[in-house]
């Protein structure tokens, strides 16, 4: 069974196309309009092993707000239809990454239900062009359509392309973890409720 998926979203303000392939190899084809935008989804499909394309056109000559808003909720979306059922899947997963002085911990759960905390003070407010707070706007959008719980904390770092950095490979290898299918659970949903 392969786990992947297209999905397109299409408003007034963003034209966008994703396809995720859950099982990859992390290769990636990125043309967000956004060039640290697609640095950071590069971390994500790269060190989650996602096989991942991402096409989007958007309204940046107002900003970069709804471009990263609905690329995190295409994904989103793309994300929950391809993980499918979820049966045997690890369902929890859990990163630390570093990077020189920073250093990042993500903790999800395929739950089913859409939450985030993201804990992170950003040494500056730009990251060349790049508004930080756009960061928190991905991961939002991203958990709303792909219904898992979310906790992100950046635990240390002086320099914030380092700090965004850890976030988002932290983020890609907790998410690799999680939707490990687990030989143990084979079939079985990994919920005594028996259903996520």
């Amino acid at each position: 069974m392969i786990r992947s998926a297209k999905v397109s979203r299409k408003t007034k303000e963003t034209d966008i196309s994703v396809e995720i392939n859950i099982d990859g190899t992390g290769i990636s084809n990125l043309d967000s309009g956004i060039g640290f935008l697609d640095h950071m989804l590069e971390q994500i499909s790269r060190h989650g092993l996602f096989d991942l394309s991402i096409k989007a056109k958007g309204d940046l000559h107002i900003d970069a707000h709804h471009t990263v808003e609905d690329i995190g909720i295409t994904l989103g979306q793309a994300f929950n239809k391809a993980i499918g059922d979820k049966l045997g899947i690890r369902r929890y997963g859990h990163a630390y990454v570093p990077l020189d002085e920073a250093l990042s911990r993500v903790v999800l759960d395929i739950s089913g239900r859409p939450g985030l905390e993201l804990n992170a003070n950003f040494t500056r407010a730009r990251i060349g062009e790049f508004d930080v707070d756009l960061i928190h706007e991905f991961f939002q959008g991203f958990i709303n359509h792909a219904n898992i719980t979310l906790h992100i904390d950046n635990l240390k770092g002086e320099n914030s392309h380092h700090q965004a950095e850890t976030i988002f490979k932290a983020f890609g290898r907790a998410l690799r973890f999680a939707v490990e299918l687990d030989e143990k659970i084979k079939g079985v949903m990994p919920s005594t409720k028996g259903t996520l």
